[in-house]
């Protein structure tokens, strides 16, 4: 898989034109003449970042283009991968992408920036995420409430983890500026850093929490992987994982976020009524790291967290502002237009 540029540090420094967003994109995107996407050539350019492809939290993308819904609708829909979900958004925000595939709640931080992106798709109703702590640690943590003076794995600084860290901290009584976030991505870093002691505890997505139960390196602490785990550690359906996009690049190009639509929500269809080996079988090999029986595990810890029509679900963006008003100052004191980050449009035209 071709790894673009990171455009991090660009973000960083505010240097990310808000009317880049449309711009670059429009660019980006190109119509080709001469065929449908339904074997008969390439249909309409459309290029996605994913926030880590091979992440079950994120799975719905890749498994609609193995299962050929893309080229369907005439698309013809390139899929990138970055690590972090942030890094997702931040080559959605630089022009170099027409849609991201990452938390839900990134819509709202960018709306206090300035930046109007969002949902079309809504793939989750629950984080899919797991606060998983090291052996080493796991008699001194048994809970958020000792996350004071711990360092604690993310994905990235200003990712979804990072802010549900926050949240789980400051709601069991410890301050953010108590504990030290530790960047180790996912995967094979998460599972070195815990392995050697570089974090404590942190928080990731199946497969790699799969990985670390089945080689015995640490063990669940929070677990936010169904609608339940949800409610118990955040008060409500917490949609996460998502296809968002400018709002203005949705709006000139209603006729492509729709063959989306179409596709993705297809392949929720499709999810909720296979098995996780039927669905594990369908995703590139690789993604298994040699581990079928481990990796359909992940996959089945999972499945429940996933919207089986792509719509947003009702009182979720409420919760994800109220977890983030809790630790983010730019959200607390902003006026947040919940209407402006989501649309159910298109994913209830494809549902019905």
């Amino acid at each position: 898989m071709r790894k673009p540029v990171r455009f991090a540090a660009l973000a960083a420094s505010g240097l990310l034109a808000v009317t880049s967003l449309t711009a670059c994109a429009n660019d980006a995107a190109t119509t080709a003449s001469a065929g449908s996407g339904k074997g008969g050539g390439k249909g309409e350019k459309v290029k996605i970042m994913v926030g880590g492809l091979d992440k079950v939290i994120y799975l719905p993308a890749m498994l609609t283009q193995r299962l050929g819904y893309f080229d369907a609708e005439g698309l013809d829909v390139e899929l990138l991968s970055e690590p972090a979900g942030v890094q997702a958004e931040t080559a959605l925000v630089s022009g170099q992408v027409q849609g991201a595939v990452g938390f839900y709640d990134h819509t709202l931080d960018l709306q206090t920036k300035g930046k109007h992106v969002e949902s079309v798709v809504q793939f989750s109703q629950a984080p899919g995420e797991v606060e998983i702590v090291s052996n080493k640690a796991s008699q001194e943590v048994t809970s958020p409430k000792q996350f004071k003076g711990r360092k604690l794995g993310i994905t990235g600084l200003g990712s979804s983890t990072d802010f549900l860290t926050k949240y789980l901290a400051v709601k069991n009584g410890v301050d953010v500026s108590e504990f030290s976030p530790v960047a180790v991505g996912a995967g094979p870093t998460f599972v070195s850093a815990l392995q050697k002691g570089s974090i404590d505890a942190g928080m990731t997505t199946d497969p790699t929490v799969a990985t670390i139960v089945q080689k015995n390196l640490g063990e669940v602490l929070v677990d936010m992987r169904t609608p339940q785990g949800s409610q118990d550690a955040l008060g409500g359906p917490y949609p996460s994982s998502s296809l968002y996009m400018a709002t203005d690049w949705v709006e000139s190009h209603k006729g492509t976020v729709q063959k989306l639509a179409n596709a993705l929500v297809k392949t929720l269809k499709w999810m909720s009524t296979h098995s996780a080996n039927e669905i594990a079988a369908k995703m590139p090999a690789d993604y298994s790291q040699n581990n079928s029986t481990l990796y359909a595990s992940a996959i089945k810890s999972t499945l429940p967290m996933f919207t089986t029509d792509g719509v947003m679900p009702a009182n979720g963006p409420e919760t994800v502002e109220k977890v983030l008003k809790a630790f983010n100052p730019n959200i607390k004191n902003a006026d947040i237009d919940l209407d402006k980050t989501y649309t159910t449009e298109f994913a209830k035209k494809a549902a019905g």
